[in-house]
């Protein structure tokens, strides 16, 4: 068994129903043409009937009336009861004429007219004291006599809603319509937003839009975007830009933030400014509460520190409202700048390129500039084409040197390590061996002889020491025989 409807949704139908009843009140259709009034599509084919029946003898002549500075006056198109226009254009639009001598038959008007496009609305509010915007582009320029509506109107309220009629901007190609807001209107309150597109052809209407005075708030983009290099910094860049002229600062404050890219990289770098870690109506009044500095939510500058050296870089800014709501503002004009360079690594950059070879007779060519490098016509008969290179070009004596010092310092190296290796070992030898070992005592063969004039010939043997050999004078004059 269904379940019965509940009280708060047996209130609610009523309202749906008052405001489908609201808006059915608004027709959006086609403008009623007039009696004598043909209506012809953009491109297409018409033809034009005089008279259902014409005399046999009878010459019909269509003539077409046009404007200028002088009056309006006739212009003849051609002879028949028919008049066939190709490929309609807007200009074909106008009030044509047949007739038999002077005798007028019939007289026409020709509307030359497309079916609008459905409006695809977009609304924003620049600032908080400002109207609200309604636009929505469109894809072809609208026909003549297109008329757009817009009607505004509180949400489930059965009230007559607030009809603004927009205007088309030619240069723009869009319709925009300006809605005024009481100064007392709450901007939490849901509003209803229809628009209606009419002309001769046809009408379309575009959905409905459910719009807050908060949530449509866009700033228009940041002005006065430069880039100045810092002095002896070549990686960084600072931006400054100003407020929008449609942005009072003293009573709302703005959001930014800033992307960058340099021009030969395709996309870009988002950089935020830090923001307070407090509420800004804390921040506002005790501003020492806050770990950040106030003034990084106002500041109108940003520091970048990890530029490309040497590169232009391109540089936008966008601003949001300070509390987050509503979307981000378009990205503010290009600007661009190129980080501090190093005067003297700017003049070795463009020393010329030195392209001497040497000849038969034994001098060196001329110097040539870069530009002589540079790529031949693509018409050219010539054959792979020479770049030159900015970097400079290493003599062959500076490698001969850097080679040599090398090789010496590496033979010293070898040495120092052998000579220390065979003291290491001559050492460790010494250390190893026993006590005693390889050790000799000298000890001499016999005592040193007397003088002659002391020692006499003969004499008893003394005795003598161990280990010591005694040689006597027998013996001696024995082996002496």
């Amino acid at each position: 068994m269904a379940r019965p409807p509940g009280p708060l949704l047996l209130l609610l139908l009523p309202l749906r129903f008052l405001v489908h009843l609201a808006a059915a009140g608004r027709p959006c259709g086609p403008a009623g043409l007039p009696r004598d009034t043909v209506l012809g599509h953009l491109g297409a084919n018409i033809m034009l009937t005089c008279q259902d029946e014409v005399p046999a003898n009878a010459t019909v002549l269509w003539q077409v009336e046009e404007q200028g500075a002088a009056g309006s006056w006739g212009r003849q198109l051609a002879e028949g009861n028919t008049l066939l226009l190709r490929q309609l254009r807007y200009k074909d639009s106008g009030h044509y004429s047949c007739s038999v001598g002077s005798h007028l038959l019939r007289s026409l008007r020709l509307l030359v007219a497309e079916p609008p496009e459905t409006p695809q609305v977009s609304c924003y509010r620049r600032s908080h004291d400002k109207d609200v915007l309604c636009e929505w582009p469109q894809q072809r320029k609208p026909s003549p006599g297109t008329q757009a509506m817009l009607w505004l109107k509180r949400r489930f309220m059965a009230e007559n809603a607030t009809e603004q009629q927009c205007h088309y901007l030619s240069k723009a190609r869009k319709f925009i319509c300006r809605l005024k807001v009481p100064p007392d209107t709450d901007d939490t309150k849901h509003l209803v937003v229809s628009t209606c597109v009419s002309n001769s052809a046809g009408g379309s209407a575009g959905k409905d839009k459910i719009i807050t005075l908060r949530s449509v708030l866009r700033p228009d983009p940041p002005v006065n975007v430069t880039v100045q290099a810092l002095e002896k910094a070549p990686q960084r860049l600072q931006v400054n830009w100003s407020y929008p002229p449609s942005w009072d600062p003293r009573f709302y404050w703005l959001h930014f933030q800033v992307r960058y890219r340099p021009e030969p990289a395709p996309t870009f770098v988002e950089v935020r400014p830090r923001l307070l870690a407090c509420p800004l109506s804390v921040a506002r009044l005790s501003p020492a509460t806050c770990p950040l500095q106030v003034d990084q939510v106002t500041t109108t500058w940003l520091d970048i520190r990890d530029a490309w050296r040497g590169m232009r870089h391109v540089v936008q800014v966008r601003a949001k409202d300070e509390f987050g709501h509503g979307t981000w503002s378009e990205w503010s004009q290009e600007a661009v700048g190129t980080p501090w360079t190093d005067p003297w690594e700017l003049t070795s950059e463009m020393e010329p390129f030195s392209s001497q070879v040497p000849t038969e007779d034994g001098t060196y060519g001329v110097t040539m500039s870069p530009r002589l490098f540079e790529e031949d016509d693509a018409n050219s008969a010539g054959g792979s084409v020479m770049e030159a290179s900015t970097h400079p070009v290493a003599s062959p004596y500076a490698f001969l040197v850097t080679g040599g010092s090398l090789l010496l310092g590496i033979a010293l190296f070898v040495g120092i390590v052998v000579r220390y290796r065979q003291m290491w070992w001559t050492s460790g030898q010494e250390t190893t061996k026993p006590e005693g070992e390889g050790q000799h005592m000298l000890v001499p063969l016999s005592l040193p002889p007397p003088a002659l004039s002391d020692t006499p010939l003969l004499s008893h043997p003394a005795p003598s020491a161990p280990g010591v050999l005694h040689i006597t004078q027998a013996d001696y004059s024995s082996s002496g025989q």
